[in-house]
């Protein structure tokens, strides 16, 4: 059942406490004022059901929890403690000081149930409140692609098969515990793996043409072995799924996720086999289709051509903003797709959650294509700033020299900087959930964050960032007052 909103009543505690104790911050008091609104819940109400089920935690508090977390860059183990320990803050979630704070995982589960969706819904109801407070500027807007990496250690195919192995033997062994496929033979290799595993790493430090002939004939080895365990596995998935069969409604629930984990591990298992076959070969895998990890299937090898990290290992993430710096658009993509086809349709979004047109829009030069840029000038936008890939000819020598082009490329350089801001202040430096779906919360909750904090400092510089006739919230900006001379 959904809950919006508490009303705590004071308690004797609070109303003893000094005036100053009972403000917020300066800061966290205007984004307490921007987030009090009920458009905010609207988002929310798809997943849980108005009148039954089991009370949830207030959206409200939810909401702000989750600001201090992707703002402040916590777990949600820490976040639980740092609310806990601090009245300010119990304070901007609107839990009293004898109220138990949501226990971490519950703040877990509503992240999961909820989905990109959800936080799509929520940044676009911040985007259109700031809009309506004339504070969203379209009279530039610049666009750039990063890689968010996924929660995973760097790939290999031995690493890979070894995990995949000690992963199936080790579902196999809970079934067993739970009674299921208990005479259905299954071979233990976890330790013949590690061995191998362990082997290769010897092999490595040689550093010479037979120690690479070797590597790979242990890897190869390795993947018989992988594909022994997977042949196996089926025998207890088959068995596993009889047994459910006839036991019915009485069937353990644990069993039959067990059963869907040890199917979905064989299932990636047999992938990673095969690609390492390919490479055993001497040939290199499809980079589009390489797994690279046996919990987050959807992440890929990309590479984006930096120094230090050549090749990185998630998702491709293209993020717009404005000259104020507000993030306007974002979109997580699998793989590493072109630049070019990606403009248009953030350039759509932008203006139809808007309800105009940028007047003038700036990226690098993976998007320099005439087509990219014809497909712009049909939307609309009036000044197009995108260099050409290879050398201009005369007319584009002379279009790339004009005042108005060069100044928006230099502008447009700011986009690395808003990019290193996200990686480092809002969770954009790795993402904790798998998958693309995943990945697309994440990088939305973080956006939300960004975009609350900048939105609020907007507010307060032009003085609408609070009340200051309601308990909790700062007194808006004004002059200093000093002591008259005596």
């Amino acid at each position: 059942m959904l809950r919006t909103k508490v009303e705590p009543q004071p308690s004797l505690f609070e109303s003893l406490l000094p005036e100053e104790f009972r403000r917020l911050p300066r800061g966290l008091g205007a984004v307490d004022a921007l987030l009090d609104d009920p458009v905010f819940f609207d988002p929310f109400r798809p997943y849980f059901d108005e009148r039954y089920g089991r009370p949830s935690i207030p959206m409200e508090t939810y909401l702000r929890l989750m600001y201090l977390r992707f703002r402040y860059g916590l777990g949600f183990e820490s976040l639980c403690a740092e609310v806990t320990d601090s009245l300010s803050w119990r304070m901007f979630c609107r839990i009293g000081p004898y109220d138990s704070v949501p226990h971490p995982t519950t703040l877990m589960k509503i992240t999961t149930r909820c989905g990109p969706a959800a936080v799509t819904a929520l940044n676009e109801a911040l985007l259109e409140k700031a809009d309506a407070a004339h504070l969203v500027k379209l009279d530039k807007v610049r666009v750039d692609t990063t890689v968010v990496p996924a929660n995973v250690a760097y790939p290999t195919d031995s690493g890979l098969l070894s995990k995949g192995v000690a992963k199936l033997t080790s579902t196999v062994g809970r079934l067993k515990k739970l009674g299921y496929a208990s005479r259905t033979c299954f071979r233990e290799r976890s330790s013949q793996v590690r061995r191998l595993a362990h082997s290769i790493g010897t092999w490595l430090r040689r550093r010479n043409e037979d120690a690479k002939e070797e590597v790979l004939k242990i890897t190869g080895e390795l993947a018989s072995i992988a594909e022994a365990t997977i042949k196996d596995a089926a025998y207890v998935a088959r068995n596993t799924r009889r047994t459910i069969a006839l036991r019915g409604n009485a069937a353990s629930k644990k069993a039959v996720a067990l059963l869907a984990e040890l199917e979905r591990t064989s299932s990636v298992l047999e992938q990673v086999v095969a690609q390492t076959r390919t490479r055993v070969a001497g040939e290199v895998p499809d980079g589009s289709t390489r797994i690279v990890s046996l919990h987050d299937t959807d992440a890929r090898p990309i590479r984006k051509g930096r120094l230090g990290k050549p090749v990185e290992f998630g998702y491709k993430v293209q993020v717009a903003d404005n000259s104020d710096g507000i993030l306007l658009d974002l979109s997580v993509h699998e793989g590493n797709p072109a630049d070019g086809p990606l403009l248009a349709p953030a350039v759509k979004r932008i203006a139809r959650r808007l309800g105009r047109m940028p007047q003038a829009v700036a990226a690098d030069r993976g998007y320099g294509e005439a087509a990219i840029e014809s497909q712009l000038r049909e939307l609309g936008v009036a000044e197009v700033a995108i260099p050409r890939r290879g050398r201009p000819g005369p007319e584009r020598q002379k279009v790339e020299s004009a005042p108005c082009f060069r100044e928006l490329v230099k502008w447009r350089t700011g986009a690395e900087g808003r990019i290193a801001h996200l990686k480092r202040s809002f969770g954009y430096e790795r993402t904790r959930l798998d998958g693309t779906t995943g990945t697309e919360t994440w990088c939305g909750w973080g956006m939300l964050a960004h975009n609350t904090h900048k939105i609020a400092v907007l507010l307060e510089e032009r003085g609408d960032g609070g009340r200051a006739s309601e308990p909790g919230r700062h007194p808006p900006r004004g002059p200093t007052r000093t002591r008259p001379a005596t």
